[in-house]
């Protein structure tokens, strides 16, 4: 029992001999005694010490060393998390790091002399010169080399300043081209300086020689071309971006500018630190940096009207918030400055070598740039967007309403991948392996990552099947649109499919169920407990279905409707008296839209019986009353004759099922006889038919000298043979009989 007890005690003992330890002896009359360990005891001692103690003073003092370690820990830790400490830890970091600046403003001047000196004391005075002689003697050879590659390859040059200004892939093709074609001139200009300088310097000059040429050459170099295959400063027609002139000229200019200054910035660090100049000594990589984004200021507060024109585009179609970004893009620039900058300052402070080493290398301003790029990106989304689109599928507002939804989407699906690739190249620029964190290799990072992985993923998910279904309802919802005659009638417009009724239901199930999976999958990732939420949604469950089961009711209602293909949207129905177009449905209920404009709002619930009025053909059968003396057979040859002229006119003939036809005498009447006429149509062009086929029967008529039969009263008088010689009595007698007549026809009863 004994021997484990101190082998452990032994062990912590070791371990806490920094610290003064003291324990509580129990004596045998249960009284206890300070013991005081010192602190320069051997492991040997410490080992003979715990062999002469008994096992109840190994306890005691095992769990007083226990208890003072969890309270350090713990005071350590509670004030670790405390955010109020930490920041006033930081900014008086910051704070103690800007003293050190203005102190060693005053030496500035005489170490950057050091640097120089301690490069002439490297080289010699007459090596220093010898290798800026070489330095400038490459340059020259790389140089010559690439006028004399665009020599030889002139005919490209000439093939590549041909291109269409007024197609936009004619535009791309001729400045990817140009871009090439300097692009092939600085890989033959860094090969020959390349090949000469290894030939002509040491390795050692080689040191200072590549920095110099890489920061202060290649790199504006490299910047310039892409800003003129971007900005075409000089080929205003050819211009990718929507900017005039003079911001164009201007944001060229001071891109190159912009990109000098940077490169010489990380090129003289690079040069102090090889001549053993600290950034301590010499803060003057603080004022260059500053420097840089102070001119980063100025160019997006100078160029704010440019750049906003360049960051909206042309792209009609637009929303709100495309304009809000451009309105903002150059406060957002100012803003992404400011921050780097105290990003910088920040990690000065930590003085962390790791940390130094990657602002040395121009990591903090490889993040700015895609940071400034994104917004850019997203113009270019948009663009690319514009033109690869396929075209409008149909005609009509469902068709240009699903044509934009469907853009939108693209283009925010093209946003995820933006900033996953600005994530991606900023994570590479601090060397941050997201994988190996998203892995497990840092459990915070790994959590919050995997966080957003599922958010992005369920997001693109979300977009792809909302791409899909509104390119379906594009070509199921065009034939939906009703022409002016249409809307005029009273109804029994052509519906749609039936997967234009289904597919707006399938979206919205599918979002939602996406939308709480991917939730649940993002909060799991982030170490919540899930499990609560289930079960809670299964209890939210049970009291739908025993609390509200007319919702219910209505829900399994408008399952089977659908299942039995009663209605689509579109399709004139009467539900109980009530009528109208189908315009809308959802889980629960549809909306019908009168004719006169009116919305009926009805649970599937307390839905009896539909009638469907639009649904595969619909025989519209009209009435005329003619005389008695009308001869049928004349009547019927019309009604033929306006059927076959009606089939054959290319307006009318394709809302046709069957032509209009005469059905003979229906019936007749005091005032004469009701001839009937028929015709079969395909739903929602029938009222323009009857209203065509109205009018031809009156022209018809008309030139065949038949009279519709009007409502008449004939009054007999035994004796007159003169209607003119009325006496007052008999005209009293003539108006009587006419107003009762009058009256008996409007109350038969």
């Amino acid at each position: 029992m004994i021997h484990p007890i101190r082998l452990l005690m032994a062990i912590l003992s070791i371990v806490f001999l920094s610290g003064p330890l003291s324990a509580q002896q129990a004596t045998s009359g249960g009284s206890t005694a300070t013991t005081t360990i010192p602190n320069d005891l051997t492991p040997e001692q410490v080992d003979d010490m715990v062999a002469r103690m008994s096992d109840d003073q190994v306890r005691a003092i095992l769990l007083e060393r226990l208890d003072a370690v969890a309270e350090k820990n713990a005071a350590e830790a509670e004030e670790r998390e405390d955010p109020i400490t930490e920041i006033n830890e930081i900014w008086a970091e910051m704070v103690a790091s800007w003293t050190q600046v203005i102190v060693t403003v005053p030496n500035i001047f005489s170490a950057q002399a050091d640097a120089f000196k301690n490069f002439s004391t490297t080289f010699g005075t007459t090596g220093a010169f010898t290798l800026l002689g070489l330095i400038l003697s490459v340059l020259v050879v790389g140089f010559l080399a690439e006028k004399l590659f665009e020599f030889l390859t002139r005919r490209w040059h000439e093939h590549a300043d041909v291109g269409d200004e007024n197609d936009l892939w004619g535009a791309v093709r001729y400045l990817f081209r140009r871009f090439c074609r300097e692009i092939a001139g600085l890989v033959v200009f860094y090969v020959v300086i390349r090949a000469v300088g290894r030939g002509l310097l040491t390795p050692e000059q080689i040191t200072y020689a590549a920095p110099f040429v890489f920061y202060l050459i290649w790199i504006p170099r490299l910047g310039a071309a892409a800003s003129r295959f971007v900005l075409a400063p000089s080929k205003p027609h050819y211009r990718l971006v929507n900017t005039d002139d003079h911001w164009a000229k201007y944001l060229h200019r001071n891109l190159i500018g912009l990109l000098i200054l940077v490169g010489f910035t990380l090129f003289l660090l690079h040069f102090n630190r090889l001549n053993g100049i600290t950034s301590g000594e010499t803060r003057i990589g603080f004022w260059l940096n500053a420097s840089i984004h102070i001119y980063i200021g100025v160019i997006a507060w100078t160029a704010r009207e440019g750049l906003s024109q360049m960051m909206l585009g042309t792209d009609p179609d637009h929303s709100k918030f495309d304009e809000e970004v451009a309105q903002y893009y150059p406060y957002f620039a100012i803003g992404v400055s400011a921050v780097i900058w105290l990003l910088v300052e920040f990690i000065v402070a930590q003085r962390n070598p790791s940390s130094l080493a990657l602002l040395v290398n121009g990591a903090h301003f490889t993040t700015m740039a895609w940071l400034l790029i994104a917004p850019a990106l997203d113009t270019l989304i948009r663009g690319l967007v514009g033109h690869l689109q396929p075209p409008m599928l149909g005609e009509g507002p469902v068709a240009e309403r699903a044509y934009k939804s469907t853009k939108r989407s693209y283009i925010r699906i093209g946003r995820v991948l933006a900033g996953i690739l600005v994530i991606l190249m900023i994570a590479r620029a601090w060397d941050l392996d997201l994988s190996e964190i998203a892995g497990g290799g840092d459990e915070s990072g790994s959590k919050i990552i995997q966080f957003f992985i599922i958010i992005a993923v369920g997001y693109i998910l979300n977009e792809v099947v909302s791409l899909w279904i509104n390119r379906r309802l594009a070509k199921e919802q065009t034939a939906v649109e009703q022409s002016a005659d249409q809307e005029a009638g009273e109804g029994g417009g052509s519906g749609g499919s039936r997967l234009a009724t289904v597919l707006p239901l399938l979206r919205v199930t599918a979002q939602v169920a996406i939308a709480v999976i991917f939730v649940l999958l993002a909060l799991g990732a982030l170490g919540l407990d899930i499990t609560p939420l289930l079960a809670g949604a299964g209890i939210l469950g049970l009291a739908i279905g025993f609390g509200a089961q007319k919702l219910v009711s209505d829900i399994v209602g408008g399952i089977f409707f659908l299942i039995d293909d009663a209605f689509r949207v579109g399709e004139y129905v009467d539900i109980g008296g009530t009528m109208g177009t189908v315009e809308k449905i959802s889980i629960r209920s549809m909306q019908l839209r009168h004719h006169r404009g009116l919305v009926h709002t009805i649970p599937y619930g307390e839905i009896q019986k539909i009638t469907n009025f639009s649904r595969d053909w619909v025989i519209m059968k009209l009435k005329f009353t003619v005389p008695f003396d009308t001869d049928p057979n004349k009547v019927k040859k019309i009604f033929k004759k306006i059927g076959a002229e009606m089939m054959e006119d290319e307006v009318h003939k394709d809302g046709f099922l069957q032509p209009f036809k005469s059905q003979g005498v229906f019936d007749f009447d005091d005032v004469g006889m009701i001839i009937r006429g028929k015709f079969m149509a395909k739903p929602g062009k029938q009222f323009t038919l009857r209203k065509e086929i109205f009018n031809r029967v009156k022209a018809a008529f008309k030139e065949n000298g038949i009279d519709f039969a009007r409502r008449e009263v004939r009054v007999a008088i035994p004796g007159l043979e003169d209607a003119e010689n009325l006496t007052e009595e008999q005209k009293a007698a003539v108006g009587a009989a006419a107003a009762d007549a009058s009256r008996k026809a409007q109350n038969p009863a």
